[in-house]
């Protein structure tokens, strides 16, 4: 028997056994599209309208449905009523992370955003605990994001700044950045590079695949420099604050970390590594940057697109701030409108359609499907940010969705871009913070314009994949 016909048999044998293997899982799972063996569903799913697809599978087999991404199966959940079932009737169940292998090569499972089990819940409780000891969510970190706002228009008036970046270093390791600091100016690029390279087809198929990120080349390896890079800053970092270390004066999130660390240094269980520390830092650096940043620029975009609503907003900020004070979040309940718009901006971007991947932390009956522990679980948030029941014509650009009949804000269940459910975004009501008191501080103080015609502004996200982000913009911000 020569070479070909040995590969040709081994082949035939590894599509049979694939195809076993999906048939026997698929009868425990919700009912889905039959997938092809090795590839599973992928060949069905456009990567740049994920949406779109989840949304006519959800027509043929209802809101709980399986798809086979590679070999690797996911049950997607679509709709509202069924997201908040799980994630919120069995949060305990849906509370597992699923496995992102782009991430887990470098974090290995440590930090808040991509572990499990207890070491995910301690760190979650010691970080949610410290960053509210830190201000957030309260006047001290709107003090401090009140002052970089105005640093932010200084920088606006000569270039562009990226202020979401220092308030998040500020909580983490006590220090902001000058914006024409080169090493602030290389964390941003090497974050802008990432966001593109995690959003891009080739990284979806490496996830799906994990053996192309150890034996191929491609732009998953200039992702891991980026992210080395960034993790070596981090740590260099952390051996500052263990070298000046005062465990009667905590300064920042590190310091508080380490005195942990050290009332705990004889428990071999101990969360409080240096390994997991340098991870948790990574989850709160990205997010706490990246995803915000992407968010004002896209209501930048938004807002120049659509004078009329810009109008309005500096209308309601120059009758209820004024032009000899800074806007605090005590404005915020006096500025309906541009509340709404905020909201309409976050709903609208859908900056994370799909979430970060759940996983089921033990057998599960849900809706009259066994669902086996470890299934990765995909929750479509685009199916609740864009429901035309809740918001009539989700496609289109409109603060009303948030706003009732007398102009008074209207909350919505339905607004969950930082999810909902245990594995709710960490820096929500930070995130909250920095885009109104960034967006009213610039609108305070500038005027938008385009340098192209509006007609020919681009609102349409560059890339739709794992996040998304906005087109390139170019704009004038003229002071007023």
């Amino acid at each position: 028997m020569d070479l070909v016909m040995v590969f040709v048999l081994i082949l035939t044998c590894l599509l049979l056994f694939s195809h076993w293997k999906q048939s026997s899982m698929r009868g425990k799972l919700p009912p889905g599209p039959t997938p092809l063996p090795i590839i599973g569903n992928i060949h069905q799913i456009d990567a740049k309208n994920v949406h779109q697809a989840f949304t006519n599978f959800s027509k043929i087999y209802g809101p709980v449905f399986t798809l086979y991404f590679g070999m690797k199966p996911a049950v997607v959940l679509y709709g509202y009523e069924t997201i908040k079932e799980a994630l919120i009737g069995h949060g305990e169940e849906f509370s597992g992370r699923g496995s992102v292998p782009i991430f887990d090569t470098v974090l290995k499972g440590l930090g808040n955003a991509f572990s499990n089990g207890d070491a995910w819940k301690e760190t979650k409780h010691f970080s949610l605990l410290t960053l509210r000891k830190l201000g957030m969510g309260k006047r001290s970190i709107e003090n401090q994001i009140q002052e970089e706002a105005q640093f932010l228009v200084e920088e606006l008036k000569k270039t562009n700044g990226c202020a979401p970046c220092n308030v998040i270093c500020s909580i983490i390791f006590q220090n902001r950045f000058e914006y024409e600091d080169q090493i602030f100016v290389t964390l941003i690029e090497k974050l802008n590079v990432n966001s593109k390279i995690l959003s891009s087809r080739w990284v979806q198929l490496c996830n799906m695949f994990p053996v192309l990120i150890d034996y191929c080349p491609g732009t998953h390896n200039t992702f891991y420099k980026n992210l080395t890079s960034i993790q070596s800053f981090l740590l260099a970092k952390i051996k500052e604050h263990e070298e000046s270390l005062d465990a009667t004066n905590p300064r920042d999130f590190i310091d508080y970390f380490l005195i942990k660390g050290r009332q705990e240094n004889r428990n071999q269980q101990s969360i409080y590594t240096r390994e997991n520390l340098t991870a948790t830092l990574i989850d709160l650096f990205v997010g706490g940057t990246d995803t915000l940043k992407s968010t004002m620029r896209f209501a930048l975009l938004l807002l120049l697109k659509h004078p009329h609503v810009t109008a309005k907003v500096q209308e309601e900020i120059g009758r209820v701030v004024g032009r000899q004070r800074s806007p605090c979040l005590q404005d915020r309940k006096q500025m309906p409108y541009t509340d709404a718009v905020i909201h309409e901006v976050q709903r609208f971007i859908d900056i994370a359609p799909n979430n970060l991947p759940h996983e089921v932390t033990c057998d599960v009956k849900f809706r009259n499907y066994l669902i086996p522990k470890g299934t990765t679980i995909l929750t479509s948030l685009s199916s609740v940010l864009h429901d035309s029941n809740e918001f009539p014509n989700p496609e289109t650009f409109d603060p009303g969705h948030f706003l009732d009949a007398k102009g008074n804000f209207k909350k919505s269940d339905y607004f969950i871009p930082f999810s909902t459910g245990k594995r709710m975004c960490l820096g929500e009501s930070l995130a909250r913070m920095e885009l109104f008191l960034f967006l009213t501080t610039i609108l305070q103080n500038f005027k938008l314009k385009s340098l192209v015609p509006l007609k020919d502004v681009n609102d349409a996200p560059r890339v739709n994949g794992f996040v998304v982000l906005p087109p390139p913009l170019q704009l004038c911000f003229i002071p007023v």
